[in-house]
């Protein structure tokens, strides 16, 4: 009797356990992609083109580009290469969290804010 409890248990363990998130980031490593997000209320649609070393946004008819510096497969980094002001100077850690076969969600701060922020990225074909 015992024997099946102890069996019981672990199967149980076993089954209750879950397959960690998906994430598959060398497909989301180039591309062209879409954002949406909420600002004052409103939302917000950017686009983005992202080679391995460049990100191009256009968002509300303006163009912005920046480096891209990958530290890891699923982590990289973005540095604005023409700011207009301080906040613009600050890069932008962005962290993979999740992917599906076309989208993929992320978490993202600037460097050295205690704040972070999720969003989903689209894949555009």
């Amino acid at each position: 009797m015992a024997k099946q409890i102890l069996l019981g248990a672990i199967l149980g363990l076993l089954v209750s356990c879950k397959q960690p998130p998906k994430r598959n980031c060398t497909d989301f490593k180039t591309g062209e992609f879409s954002f949406t997000t909420i600002v004052d209320g409103e939302e917000k649609k950017t686009t983005f083109h992202r080679t391995l070393d460049t990100e191009v946004d256009y968002f509300e008819g303006k163009r912005d580009t920046s480096s891209v510096r990958w530290i890891n497969d699923c982590e990289y980094v973005l540095k604005n290469k023409n700011p207009k002001n301080k906040s613009e100077e600050k890069s932008i850690h962005i962290k993979i969290l999740t992917t599906t076969d076309s989208s993929y969600t992320f978490e993202y701060s600037a460097i050295g804010d205690k704040r972070k922020f999720k969003g989903t990225a689209h894949k555009i074909d």
